[in-house]
């Protein structure tokens, strides 16, 4: 299988590269469009501000090439965010694969970042979801959340909900770190990989 994780310049990109390494599979990253079409499988992941990470995939000549994939695409964290229509993090147009909007998080008075350990609910039966339960913990960082919607596979609650796991067709992603999130996390990368569509 060619894996591919998206070279976006965040810096979470080689701790995702070692968690499919930890499950026996050799991602390559790469911004080479070319590389990114022929992979079976494509990863986006990012940390930062929505912003800074489109403006990273514009000047890679990257948007055009991410909207046009066919095979399974996962963004987690802010390549979550990415996937959506709109970021109030910055006023930004994202990639608009699955309708939805990024927004500030609404914590009833809790510490932001949500940073930390949380559960899901409402978890859905998509195959990224295979094996999750409500007592499944998972690692969180993160001050804006795509607000809950039609295309919510799962959700979180932080003083409000939000989605923890979003999907549309052949395009899924994750607002928790998978990569630093255990055995849980790891179980999600492994449903990716075995996801046929």
């Amino acid at each position: 299988m060619q894996l591919v994780i998206v070279d976006t310049g965040c810096a979470n990109i080689s701790s995702v590269y070692f968690a499919f390494k930890r499950l026996a599979v050799e991602a390559t990253i790469s911004r080479d469009a070319a590389v990114i079409k022929a992979a079976d499988k494509v990863v986006l992941p990012g940390v930062g501000t929505a912003h800074n990470a489109m403006a990273q995939l514009q000047h890679g000549d990257l948007i055009e090439t991410l909207r046009g994939l066919e095979q399974p695409l996962l963004g987690i964290c802010l390549g979550m965010q990415m996937l959506t229509s709109h970021s109030m993090e910055g006023d930004v147009p994202c990639l608009n694969l699955i309708p939805g909007r990024v927004l500030p998080m609404e914590s009833a008075g809790l510490r932001l970042p949500h940073m930390g350990w949380n559960t899901l609910h409402n978890i859905s039966s998509h195959p990224l979801l295979k094996g999750f339960t409500r007592s499944d913990y998972l690692y969180f960082v993160h001050s804006f959340a795509v607000a809950p919607g039609e295309h919510a596979l799962a959700l979180c609650h932080y003083g409000s909900d939000f989605a923890a796991v979003i999907g549309k067709d052949n395009v899924a992603g994750a607002q928790f770190h998978p990569e630093r999130s255990g055995k849980t996390g790891a179980r999600l990368l492994q449903n990716f990989l075995e996801w046929q569509l």
